[in-house]
């Protein structure tokens, strides 16, 4: 029974990112010492292992996830995409029921513009957002707001002149939200392009269940 645990933590090292061979390493400790626990019947700190182990491996799938952001536009400079709570080191991904919560920062290199893109996975948030995309009619209701196709998706878009403001938004299989949001642009076309910069193929791979 211990060799075929041990092969299965084999298989799960190989699965991981080699971006993170250290965290990789670790989480294959976790796992088996929270079989082993298993097996003596300490199913409380089995439990407290594995835990650890999936959050870890979160991580690890967090950081794939970061490398799909689009880059900066041509005048544009972009920052690293990093958790956008703030905690937990760059492209951390919030565990639970937070799901995948990541930003990546553009300045404008002779300007004062400024975008942010953000990316959210399986979060409440995203579920209230779903009704919005489904009817037309909210959309027509919203002012300086219209759609954007984007491929074969649909994208909401909402400009405000008055304010050099834009923000596209679009929600990827029901439970993806991607959005860049930006401040003092001549028009919504950089915000706009910025989105569709994104590699939509690559989010939903590395954001599969």
């Amino acid at each position: 029974m211990k060799k075929l645990h041990r092969s299965f933590a084999t298989v799960m090292l190989a699965a991981l990112p080699l971006t993170g061979p250290a965290l990789a390493s670790e989480v294959v400790e976790q796992i088996e010492l929270g079989l082993e626990l298993y097996q003596e019947e300490n199913y409380g700190a089995a439990i407290t292992e594995l835990e650890f182990a999936i959050n870890d491996i979160r991580k690890l799938m967090s950081g794939r996830i970061a490398e799909t952001f689009p880059k900066a536009p041509a005048g544009w400079t972009a920052a690293a995409a990093e958790s956008s709570s703030g905690g937990g080191g760059a492209a951390a991904m919030l565990g639970g029921a937070g799901g995948v919560m990541l930003e990546r920062k553009y300045s404008e290199d002779n300007g004062n513009g400024s975008l942010e893109a953000s990316l959210i996975i399986d979060n409440p948030l995203v579920q209230g957002m779903s009704a919005l995309f489904s009817n037309p009619a909210l959309i027509a209701a919203q002012p300086n707001t219209e759609r954007v196709r984007i491929g074969r998706e649909s994208a909401i878009v909402k400009w405000e002149p008055d304010r050099s403001r834009a923000e596209a938004t679009l929600l990827l299989d029901g439970r993806i939200l991607m959005q860049v949001k930006g401040q003092n642009l001549e028009s919504q076309d950089v915000a706009v392009d910025l989105l569709k910069g994104w590699n939509l193929e690559a989010v939903r791979s590395q954001a599969a269940r």
